[in-house]
């Protein structure tokens, strides 16, 4: 029984760290990072969602994933944003995982995601 219960603590351990793998940062922090130009965002909704309206700024991550290195500014103390869909669009670990590849030390997630951006009433920038 004490093995089952270890065994039982040990996944709950597991599951819990890797959740909070990227720290998730609100609409309103988000916002005051764009208005400061200290954050660069990735959309990871795909080229036609990104093309229908984006957080302003966000970089198209479909378009750029290939040579996200030279997209990305040189200093990896750079934070970096990745969001998609919704909270339960778990897109954005695609973005998020391949800043933090790059070396990237300060990566977040926006959960609300362009769905919550929208319903905040925030503005869209599109093309």
């Amino acid at each position: 029984m004490k093995k089952l219960l270890a065994l039982a603590a040990m996944a709950l351990i597991a599951t819990v760290s890797y959740a909070g793998e990227y720290a998730d940062v609100s609409i309103k922090e988000v916002k005051a990072l764009i208005e400061s130009k200290k954050a660069v965002l990735i959309d990871v909704n795909g080229t036609d969602s990104y093309q229908e309206g984006r957080v302003p700024g966000a970089l198209n991550f479909d378009a750029i994933k290939e040579k996200l290195a030279s997209a990305l500014p040189a200093d990896k103390d750079t934070t970096i944003i990745a969001y998609c869909g919704s909270p339960k669009c778990k897109a954005y670990k695609q973005a998020a995982e391949a800043a933090e590849k790059l070396g990237y030390k300060n990566v977040k997630h926006m959960s609300a995601g362009i769905k919550g951006w929208k319903e905040a009433g925030e503005k869209l920038e599109k093309n």
